[in-house]
């Protein structure tokens, strides 16, 4: 029996804000502890955009599992690369869209 809620990361394009911002308030609802992309409105320089990955695999490393957000399947490069991190440190990943 756990001690405390599951903490899960949300991962996905961030072109599917609202649809990450729906599994977060489902997955919170249901009592889970959500980890979800940082949001930056408006463009970010390079060094920040890199940045804001590193600081996303350290999110992925307080998770239990990942959710991944892919609408239609649709995987960018970001989102794979965060795949095949959390896969690597033995994180389950799940898909709202298994297409």
């Amino acid at each position: 029996m756990r001690d405390r809620p599951e903490i899960v990361c949300i991962c996905g394009s961030t072109r599917f804000g609202a649809e990450m911002r729906a599994a977060n308030r489902e997955l919170t609802l249901a009592g889970v502890i959500v980890i979800a992309p940082g949001e930056a409105d408006g463009s970010i320089t390079g060094e920040q955009r890199a940045a804001l990955g590193a600081l996303h695999l350290r999110k992925i490393d307080l998770a239990d599992r990942v959710l991944v957000v892919n609408p239609g399947g649709y995987v960018g490069e970001s989102t794979s690369r965060e795949i095949a991190y959390a896969r690597a440190t033995g994180k389950p990943v799940s898909f709202t869209d298994p297409g």
